[in-house]
């Protein structure tokens, strides 16, 4: 909330920082299901013996998610089908 680096770079992309209310999810509705779906796909899915192990698997895994996986809020597209080619 207070984070020098993280004020720097939302000054440097011209982007607000938005604050829920505290212990209200629902008012964040995309990042709670987005949690939901790492723990259930990714975190849960294997088990990890180091968390070296489980670092370097998160990579692929969000590649995946943005690339491949078909999302149905997006009539089935992955999330990189809404990029501007610009």
């Amino acid at each position: 909330k207070n984070s020098h680096d993280v004020r720097a770079v939302l000054d440097e992309l011209g982007a607000k920082h938005k604050f829920i209310k505290p212990h209200c999810p629902w008012q964040n509705g995309k990042v709670e299901r987005f949690n939901r779906t790492l723990q259930t796909e990714w975190a849960y899915r294997q088990v990890f013996t180091s968390n070296q192990q489980r670092a370097a698997a998160l990579a692929p895994w969000l590649e995946h998610y943005n690339t491949e996986r078909r999302h149905t809020a997006l009539g089935g597209l992955a999330p990189t089908s809404r990029l501007s080619t610009t």
